[in-house]
């Protein structure tokens, strides 16, 4: 992974010299596989991932139903999101759809070059709540899909069962 292609990613769009190199050097590259779990739901939050190639899968397990796809995450993507947030685990789980480089950089040490540096913090969690809501987003629009497709056949029943005694 080359400087360069780091230096393309979003998370460091904007930022100073001395800030993009701060935080460089607190990130760890990662190699996911295909099909490789990153995270599961309910985990200890402890890493933020950046995607610099590939694809993450995020999927949301409630408690009364199947896994849900919520959100595919590709290139600049950041996924892991509760360990900046000092949540105590994560509320997704996390599938490597191929090969996937990231970026990988304990959520503590986020936290601490926030705190040590604000102005840094800002910049970070300006990043962080842009994606957090553009993913709260999808996952509104997702939910509300699958309850259409959950209730369509219900609502269908419902209807011929009207329409089959009001015609008899």
């Amino acid at each position: 992974m080359t400087s360069d292609t780091i230096d393309q990613l979003p998370f460091f769009a904007g930022l100073s010299s001395e800030q993009s190199s701060m935080l460089k050097q607190l990130f760890l590259p990662v190699d996911c596989y295909s099909d490789s779990m990153l995270f599961d739901q309910g985990d200890p939050a402890e890493y933020l991932y950046l995607v610099v190639t590939g694809e993450v899968v995020i999927r949301f397990k409630p408690e009364d139903g199947a896994l849900i796809p919520i959100a595919h995450v590709r290139s600049g993507g950041i996924v892991g999101w509760s360990a900046a947030l000092g949540r105590g685990c994560y509320t997704s789980a996390a599938f490597c759809e191929g090969y996937t480089q990231m970026l990988r950089l304990a959520g503590r040490e986020l936290r601490d070059v926030c705190e040590r540096d604000p102005e840094t913090g800002i910049l970070v969690l300006e990043r962080l709540a842009a994606v957090i809501a553009e993913r709260l987003s999808n996952t509104h629009e997702q939910v509300m899909a699958l309850l259409k497709q959950s209730l369509l056949p219900s609502m269908n029943d419902m209807e011929e069962a009207t329409h089959g005694r009001s015609s008899v």
